[in-house]
This record gives C-alpha cells, sequence and structure tokens, in this order.
C-alpha cells in the first residue's frame, strides 16, 4: 500500500495537471487551423466509414455556479430557435463535404441543456442530422438531459428520434451543498426523469456525481451515492470539482474556504469508489464506473477503451466531428475548434463557412505520446509492442521513456520487456504520471487539482 506521505512527496496533493481528455490539450491549440484545413479533414474521410457527431447546445435556463463549460443562459425561447437554425446551416455545410456512404456511430447533443430545446425544435434538428448521415448499425444516440428542464413531449420527441442512452447530471443530492454550487436539484425531482426515460424504454442511463464540492463530508457523499445507486444507472462518472475561477468567472460564487481540502478530496473519491464497487460496478479507467454489461465495461475487458472530449466511450470511430459554438473536432490529422463565441460562430456559418478559429495539427510524436497517455489513462499500462509497431519508434526509446518515468515515481511502476504498469495503490497518481509523457509545456495552463 502507497501511504499518503508518499503520495504527498510525489505531487498528488499539490499538482495541477490536465484531465487527458485530448493530446495536446486544448491551451496548446493555435491559431493556424483553419476553415479549409476542416473542410479538407472532412473530405478525407473515407466513404462508407462510420463517425462520430457531436452538437453543442451553449444554452441554460440558469447557470450553475459550478460549471465551467462554455454556456450562457436564456429567459426566452428564441436565441435557442435562432441557434438551432444556424445548426441546421451548419449541418447541411457539412453534408456537402461528407464522402458518401458515412454513417454515425455516435451522436452526442450536449451543451448547455440541449433539453432546452422544444419538441419541435429536437424533431426538426433530428430530422436535419439524418439527412447528413444515417446511424450505423449498434449506434448510441445520447442525450444530456437536465432534469429540471424535461418533460414527456420532449422525451418523447428524442425517443422517437433513436435517443437510446440518457445522461443526467447528478452532481450532489445534499440542498445545502446544491444551494451553494447554484444547482438545486431534487431527489424526486431525479427520480421523476428517471422513471419517465424507463418508461419509453431507453435502458442506456448515464449520471454525472461529483466529489470535492464546498461543505462536501464523507457522510454525505454516502447519502448522495446511495440515492443514485437506487436510481440503477448503467454507467457513472464519479468526476472531481475542477474549482478555477480564473477560467469560469461564475465559480466566483463559490467560497472558496468551504472547499475541502486535497487529502480530504481524496477521501470522498475513496469512500464513493468504494459504494460503487460493493454494489458490483466495474471501474472504468480513473473516475467512471459501469454494470458488467455497458459498453465501458465490455472495451475495458477487450482492451478498447478509448477516451476524448467526453471522457471515456467505447465508440472506435477515427473521426468526432463537432458543430456548434466551441464545439472541438478530432481527425486522424488533427483537431479543430469551432468560435467559442455564439455570435462569431452564426456569422461564420450564416456566410457558408465552417467557423473554425483554431486547432492542431499531429506531428508523429504528438500521436505517439497521445496513444501512450490514452493507454495510460484508459488499461493503466503502455503497450510497448503496440507503440513500436503503429507508431515509429523502437523498443529501446519506448523502454528509456518508460524507465525515466518510473524513477520519477520512485519505481512504484512496473517496467519490463512488455511496456509500463500501474499497480492499483498508485492509480490515484495516474494523471501525474500521463503529464511525464506530455512534451508540452504546462507552466501557463491553468488546470484542476490532480485529485
Amino acid at each position: 500500500m502507497v501511504a499518503r506521505t508518499q503520495l504527498s512527496r510525489l505531487g498528488l496533493f499539490d499538482a495541477k495537471v490536465p484531465r487527458y481528455t485530448s493530446y495536446p490539450t486544448s491551451p496548446h491549440f493555435k491559431n493556424d487551423v483553419k476553415p479549409g484545413d476542416f473542410s479538407d479533414w472532412i473530405e478525407a474521410i473515407p466513404e462508407n466509414s462510420e463517425i462520430s457527431l457531436y452538437l453543442h447546445v451553449p444554452f441554460c435556463r440558469r447557470l450553475c455556479w459550478f460549471c465551467a463549460c462554455r454556456t450562457q443562459g436564456t429567459a426566452s425561447g428564441e436565441p435557442v430557435t435562432a441557434y438551432v437554425e444556424t445548426l441546421k446551416d451548419e449541418l447541411t455545410l457539412l453534408k456537402r463535404h461528407l464522402p458518401r456512404g458515412v454513417r454515425l456511430s455516435r451522436l452526442h447533443w450536449g451543451g448547455g441543456t440541449p433539453t432546452l430545446m422544444s419538441p419541435e425544435h429536437m424533431r426538426d434538428l433530428n430530422a436535419a442530422v439524418r439527412e447528413v448521415a444515417d446511424f450505423a448499425d449498434n449506434y448510441e444516440f445520447s442525450v444530456e438531459i437536465d432534469p429540471n428542464e424535461i418533460d414527456a413531449g420532449r422525451l418523447d420527441a428524442l425517443f422517437e428520434g433513436g435517443m437510446n442512452r440518457a445522461s443526467i447530471g447528478v452532481q450532489d443530492f445534499d440542498p445545502v451543498i446544491q444551494k451553494t454550487i447554484g444547482r438545486e436539484q431534487s431527489f424526486d425531482t431525479t427520480k421523476r426523469a428517471v422513471d419517465m426515460i424507463r418508461d419509453r424504454g431507453i435502458q442506456s442511463l448515464n449520471a454525472d456525481i461529483l466529489y470535492g464540492l464546498p461543505d462536501q463530508t464523507r457522510s454525505k457523499i454516502v447519502d448522495s451515492v446511495q440515492k443514485l445507486l437506487s436510481l440503477s444507472p448503467d454507467r457513472v462518472a464519479l468526476y472531481g470539482y475542477a474549482h478555477v475561477p480564473w477560467m469560469a468567472k461564475r465559480q466566483q460564487m463559490i467560497p472558496s474556504d468551504a472547499l475541502p481540502r486535497p487529502d480530504e478530496r481524496l477521501d470522498l473519491f475513496e469512500t464513493a469508489r468504494k459504494l460503487f464497487v460493493w454494489d458490483n460496478y466495474e471501474e472504468i479507467g480513473i473516475d467512471h464506473f459501469a454494470t458488467r454489461e455497458d459498453g465501458l465495461s465490455v472495451a475495458a475487458r477487450k482492451g478498447t477503451l478509448r477516451r476524448n472530449f467526453q471522457g471515456y466511450t467505447d465508440d472506435t470511430s477515427d473521426v468526432l466531428v463537432g458543430l456548434g459554438a466551441s464545439s472541438i473536432s478530432r481527425f486522424p490529422q488533427g483537431y479543430a475548434q469551432n468560435a467559442p463565441a455564439t455570435s462569431a460562430y452564426t456569422k461564420a456559418i450564416r456566410a457558408h463557412e465552417f467557423s473554425t478559429v483554431r486547432g492542431h495539427s499531429f506531428t508523429q510524436q504528438d500521436k505517439l505520446r497521445a496513444r501512450m497517455i490514452e493507454m495510460l489513462m484508459c488499461d493503466f499500462r503502455v503497450d510497448t509492442a503496440e507503440l513500436v509497431r503503429d507508431y515509429k519508434t523502437t523498443q529501446g526509446e519506448v523502454t528509456d521513456l518508460l524507465r525515466r518515468t518510473n524513477s520519477e515515481f520512485e519505481n512504484l511502476l512496473v517496467v519490463d520487456s512488455n511496456g509500463l504498469y500501474v499497480p492499483p495503490e498508485a492509480r490515484p497518481l495516474t494523471r501525474i504520471i500521463a503529464r511525464s509523457f506530455d512534451a508540452y509545456d504546462l507552466s501557463s495552463a491553468g488546470h484542476s487539482s490532480a485529485i
């Protein structure tokens, strides 16, 4: 067992590191990726292949103080109506460049609050999506659902459009914590939404819950997790609250002195983790849990688990196309991000141009290190044979890097001819270990706590 003093010495309670849902991470994107690059990368997608499609809806009825996502509040439906029309225009533009026969392995509507849209908007938008590409066999269509912002009519529209996975945000069920973070959502409201989802035959349910929130204690997180377990989610993301008020100004509403200390954050995580494991959920990567039958668990057992901007995924598509303001796309050639501001995004689409404003073109070294980090984050190991086979490197180069990494972590890891393995007792350090494979300067980027 690794002692807390050793974890502390290795930086667990002090380090600020990326979550590594991409590599390089978005602070390193540059303005040299343009709309023309996005068009070229779309046109380079092989015919009859499968891709993922993400649609971003940046509007919320209320702005939760804990949230660091790029969102904006609206009290009326007019901005949402106008935005849906812009998304439809962007889909039409995408269709012009998309090669023949491409189908959707994954479709995800995120935000913001996609369920702000009316049933009519949902049907309209889904019809526009299907004009661009049809679903692949064994597709997954998931939508982020705010239990405070959903009703039977909107769920019917989503179900009729093919939604087969729903994702709900819980954060914490304690009313005092909810008030402090600006997200009041009762258990009864959440259960009502879950019941409506299940009643429509949507059997796949994701839920997000946070640890490290202000005034959160072991007893409070136990109560919240047990309530969540009573809803029988198929998949749970147990995220650490990232307090980054210098990036998300609304977080200034949250009192910093009420936040748990880093060692208390670890206690909260371990308390919740044990409850999920005791309830027979399988551990997926560093912060996800899933039933044995869930796609994430199957992918983890098969060694096909992947990581993208939505976290862990069982989708193996090489291309993720992101539409909407601020969305990020991933291609084999690199990343491309749309204009973050809704106004700039809308202006570009109305001019019949993609709104790409920044991104990153991959080097061979990027691809190698990205795969090493993904292996580590997904499987807690680095497979030398795969790297040598696929990434134009040598056994000696990989072994030298892995040995240097192990020495940085006081030889807690296992390094041999097969690669590197992180034993269970060292896994709280995973994101810090991943940082050792990161060739970019992290000193100027304001990342979140390592625990």
